[in-house]
């Protein structure tokens, strides 16, 4: 199965549920709701019916197919995978907000269309959902089982399992603020990059492994192989942005590749030349200006290219992941579920959007 069927394989049914929890309880709040949908690509600016491009959805195609791994049933766990989806969508709302970026995947974003107060209270309103969607799994009777296959989920798990969200809400937040925190700063260095994306990116993909494993079984082992391979994934998928945002296609990846320079974001390449004593006074000399110009853009492209800031952020990404597939290896498990998850490991780290 090619990597982008594995992706749409669950999205049709993750769609549905997250329909099923964004439904407007009365006409003078449609706007509200009609915002996350527009944001989902689900509506236009005048909030009708269309289909923009969406998130690639690999949060939750992670957290079944780790469901699946371990031979427990997708349908049970939907709602904890709409309930990650959710929080990634939340997460990039607020995103987009703190950068001041006017577009995503194409469009217009939700703050630059309908005003900063409202994308907050958007995005907010998207966070208490996704928290929400946990109460949809299905409970189990009698108690004494759990989830998986036997048709629905404990409360204790439930209860252990929102625990699990709300330490990933937490954690990208705290990721978020050393992003922006960063901006400021020209002495980041590499393990604080890295501790970073354990937080802003990593979290929410270990979160979403770890979920799917833990409906599906109560072997602890088996769920800290599957924590481990969302977090080493997430950061070498984060590392994976880092290089398309500054050397990717902007017709494919749909953002620009100046505005994390612009933005003066502490991305890898940049943290490594940072650290280079034959760049490091170039990079601050740029990032020390008032305003970074357009021709400052080429001129920090050059800075890292002379250094060869692309090709070691492409080592970090495979060294983070080949320990992400240890991990999977490490189960023992093998089926189509496993074997599409080590699929999405390679393709998700050597994308090009």
């Amino acid at each position: 199965m090619q990597p982008q069927t594995i992706l749409t394989h669950y999205a049709s049914a993750v769609e549905a549920e997250m329909r099923a929890l964004l439904v407007t309880p009365h006409p003078s709040l449609a706007p509200f709701y009609d915002m996350m949908g527009y944001h989902l690509g689900w509506l236009d600016q005048r909030f009708q019916p269309t289909r923009a491009r969406t998130g690639k959805r690999v949060r939750p195609a992670l957290c079944l197919l780790a469901c699946e791994a371990l031979e427990g049933d997708p349908a049970v766990a939907l709602p904890a995978a709409a309930a990650i989806e959710l929080v990634h969508n939340f997460s990039l709302i607020h995103d987009d907000i703190e950068d001041g970026s006017a577009t995503r995947r194409g469009r217009p974003t939700v703050w630059s269309v309908w005003g900063e107060p409202q994308a907050i209270n958007a995005g907010d309103g998207m966070l208490i959902l996704a928290r929400s969607a946990l109460h949809r799994l299905p409970p189990l009777h009698p108690p004494q089982h759990w989830g998986g296959k036997r048709g629905g989920v404990e409360a204790g798990r439930i209860q252990a399992l929102t625990r699990v969200l709300d330490e990933a809400c937490l954690a990208l937040c705290q990721g978020q603020y050393l992003d922006l925190s960063f901006e400021e700063r020209l002495d980041i260095t590499i393990k604080e990059y890295l501790a970073m994306v354990e937080g802003k990116t990593a979290a929410l993909l270990s979160a979403a492994t770890r979920i799917g494993a833990m409906l599906a079984s109560d072997d602890e082992d088996l769920i800290t192989c599957y924590r481990l391979f969302g977090k080493h994934l997430g950061i070498a998928f984060q590392i994976t942005d880092d290089i398309l945002g500054l050397w990717g296609d902007e017709t494919v990846t749909g953002k620009s590749v100046v505005n994390d320079i612009l933005q003066r974001k502490k991305t890898l390449p940049i943290v490594y030349a940072l650290g280079q004593a034959a760049s490091s006074e170039h990079v601050q000399r740029v990032f020390g200006k008032d305003t970074i110009g357009e021709e400052d853009v080429q001129v920090m492209l050059d800075i890292l290219d002379e250094v060869g800031a692309r090709g070691y952020a492409q080592r970090i990404a495979e060294e983070h992941r080949q320990r992400a597939l240890e991990a999977l290896e490490r189960t023992g498990i093998e089926n189509e579920a496993q074997e599409r998850l080590r699929q999405l490991a390679l393709f998700l780290t050597r994308r090009a959007y």
